[in-house]
């Protein structure tokens, strides 16, 4: 069981997030370990352990597996300053009583017009055009060279991003079409006067260019990698007026489909041209690496750089440090991926009060024994906020108590906890605030 007294104020950073993190960080009182290098397992695991951090801001890049997570025992949080979270091990963090967060909102703008930029580019052949031209060459033909507007743009995921890039479309003339498995986001969708399609296939079919922004799982759980397949590509625009653009973006996993089945729809000409921002395999660092569409013209490629512009970086670090601000100071949590867009915290509380966060397995019977604890050690619980979340077999407590409770009557917790369910290990963490 990870026990913690207090405010957090150790924290380790890594992979570059804008040094505006730090400047707000340092004005709550933390001290901040900033690494240049970018870990592997090893390094993480030694940093973390050897300066006791509580929290771990990190990017998209660095894993953390269990094995980092058993070699740290003070950590309390993982906060991620991007939206991906298949970086981390869920489950891992989960059983170990670790909360981890992200960001899923300050970045979207700028992804969203990297994938209209990537649209009206790969329309007019730009990016073969700017090579063709600076080597000697004038090409002026319309061959192959197309407007966007009175286009359709199938959207794959139609989240926060996903919606942005509709709007944005939508002003330049296109018309929308979109998949999503999610019952609310089906009904924004329609909301919106956008065409919702039955299918990836019926997606593809009916569109002119296809973009995706759905995350690395969908919402039972289940990865969404292959997702995309040879055939998939096959059909793009198959029930649209010929001659149709039949653009692919893909700006959202690299692991979404298998790149081989891009690149022979590519020289089937099925697909004429793609953008991609992320791939199977990625570099720790700035490279080297081996880029999978390197001999295909067709396929303009860029290095994760989604979110990488000097507007969205600062608004990153703004929010990242408001979500762990919150979490040390009272506990609150939102932007948890253990379930996204999950709110928990308490209101109205006395200003004296002790506040306890309980992270504990979802077995039946726990609840109760840490109620009849705080009851036996003779504190008195002022409020209360719980949150199940079955899919990772972990729930969390904020409680206000009338007084802190002693390092005793905290272990308490843990005993009456394992002996009332059974079940060792059953309580995660603990903090007391």
């Amino acid at each position: 069981m990870r026990l913690h007294h207090g405010k957090l104020t150790r924290a380790l950073v890594v992979e570059h997030p804008d040094h505006a993190l730090d400047e707000l960080l340092s004005a709550d009182g933390w001290t901040i370990d900033r690494r240049s290098a970018v870990p592997d397992e090893a390094d993480l695991a030694r940093w973390l352990a050897d300066g006791q951090h509580q929290v771990l801001f990190k990017r998209s890049r660095v894993p953390v597996t269990r094995a980092v997570l058993e070699a740290a025992p003070d950590l309390v949080a993982v906060q991620l300053c991007c939206i991906g979270d298949d970086s981390v091990d869920k489950q891992a963090c989960a059983d170990h009583g670790v909360l981890v967060f992200n960001d899923p909102i300050s970045n979207g703008r700028s992804v969203v017009e990297l994938a209209i930029a990537h649209l009206v580019a790969l329309s007019r052949r730009l990016y073969e055009t700017y090579d063709h031209t600076r080597a000697g060459g004038f090409d002026k033909s319309q061959n192959e060279r197309f407007e966007v507007q009175g286009r359709v743009l199938g959207i794959l995921g139609l989240g926060n991003i996903g919606r942005q890039v509709a709007r944005a479309a939508e002003a330049f003339g296109m018309k929308i079409l979109f998949y999503d498995t999610r019952e609310v986001a089906r009904e924004v969708g329609q909301e919106m006067g956008w065409q919702q399609a039955t299918t990836i296939d019926a997606l593809f079919r009916g569109s002119d260019c296809v973009t995706t922004h759905v995350s690395a799982q969908d919402t039972n759980g289940r990865s969404n990698r292959g997702m995309l397949t040879r055939a998939h590509f096959a059909q793009l625009a198959a029930d649209r007026p010929d001659p149709s653009p039949r653009l692919f973006l893909n700006l959202a996993r690299g692991f979404l489909y298998d790149p081989q089945d891009l690149l022979d729809a590519i020289t089937a000409t099925e697909v004429r041209r793609a953008a991609v921002d992320v791939y199977p395999e990625e570099p720790r660092g700035s490279g080297p690496w081996t880029n999978p569409y390197a001999s295909e013209p067709r396929v303009a490629t860029t290095p994760h750089l989604g979110a990488a512009t000097v507007d969205a970086q600062p608004r990153i670090a703004r929010r990242v440090a408001q979500t762990i601000r919150n979490f040390s100071h009272a506990g609150s949590l939102r932007d948890c991926v253990f379930r996204p867009r999950m709110v928990l915290g308490l209101t109205d509380i006395p200003e004296d009060a002790t506040l306890l966060s309980v992270v504990h397995g979802t077995t039946r019977g726990a609840r109760k024994a840490i109620q009849d604890a705080i009851f036996d050690a003779g504190a008195s619980n002022l409020s209360t906020a719980h949150m199940d979340l079955d899919d990772f077999g972990v729930a969390i407590d904020l409680l206000a108590l009338d007084r802190p409770l002693s390092e005793s009557e905290l272990y308490t917790i843990r005993e009456r906890a394992e002996a009332l369910t059974g079940t060792p290990g059953v309580v995660r963490s603990l903090r007391q605030i």
